[in-house]
């Protein structure tokens, strides 16, 4: 599954960045502009990390970060925190909270992604293969390319998450409903039908030549990644 992640940011431009740049990476990413609304996102949805700052309105991170481990259901949740504070004593506070990693402001995208992904590969492995290969097709989630036998498929930004929760779920079938939420998320509103245009702009990718299409509609129930591994 594409990994989900809660960014708990209340600077507008810091947490929009950080949107951006995640969601590009294909992370699913929610927005939280202070602890409470943290709290109230994770009881709805556990993520499978949160980037937390520390200096927040209402409940600071690090009061959300022992919250989270204190509870049985978020106690093994990885938590990068992200701060000003740069001192060694804070770097200490931070981590013997519960923090598994700790990223000083200001900091380098480039930077941030390498220790989401540390962060993934030491807590959940399962989530974070930057590389997935399903029989001929390659997808590099980090470098946002997709190829099949040797040759680069080009797609756009919908397509290639649709492909991508496609290649964590081969064989699986998904409905409409199902693929609108994955994919574009239960807060947007998108006609299902919709599902069926994106489906077919990434087969004809997929399809260029005289390649096998691998995508497998089922009548009245949804579609389906097939392709031997």
């Amino acid at each position: 599954m594409t990994p989900n992640i809660l960014v708990v940011e209340d600077e507008d431009a810091l947490a929009t960045l950080l949107h951006y740049n995640l969601e590009k990476e294909g992370y699913e990413v929610a927005l939280a502009p202070d602890g409470e609304e943290a709290m109230t996102l994770v009881k709805e949805r556990l993520p499978d990390l949160v980037i937390l700052d520390w200096m927040l309105p209402k409940v600071s991170g690090i009061e959300v970060c022992r919250r989270l481990r204190a509870r049985p259901e978020t106690r093994n949740v990885p938590i990068i925190m992200l701060t000003a504070r740069g001192e060694e004593s804070d770097r200490i506070r931070g981590l013997d909270t519960g923090a598994d990693d700790y990223v000083v402001k200001p900091f380098a995208m480039s930077e941030l992604s390498a220790r989401v992904r540390a962060v993934l590969r030491r807590l959940r492995p399962g989530l974070a293969e930057d590389r997935v290969r399903i029989g001929d097709i390659v997808i590099d989630r980090v470098a946002h390319r997709v190829k099949r036998n040797g040759k680069e498929v080009h797609l756009g930004p919908t397509e290639f998450r649709l492909l991508d929760h496609f290649m964590q779920n081969p064989g699986r079938v998904f409905s409409r409903e199902q693929l609108l939420d994955a994919v574009w998320g239960s807060d947007v509103y998108v006609e299902a039908r919709t599902v069926d245009v994106h489906v077919g702009r990434l087969r004809k990718a997929l399809n260029h030549g005289e390649a096998a299409d691998p995508i497998r509609t089922v009548r009245s129930a949804g579609y389906a990644l097939d392709l031997e591994g």
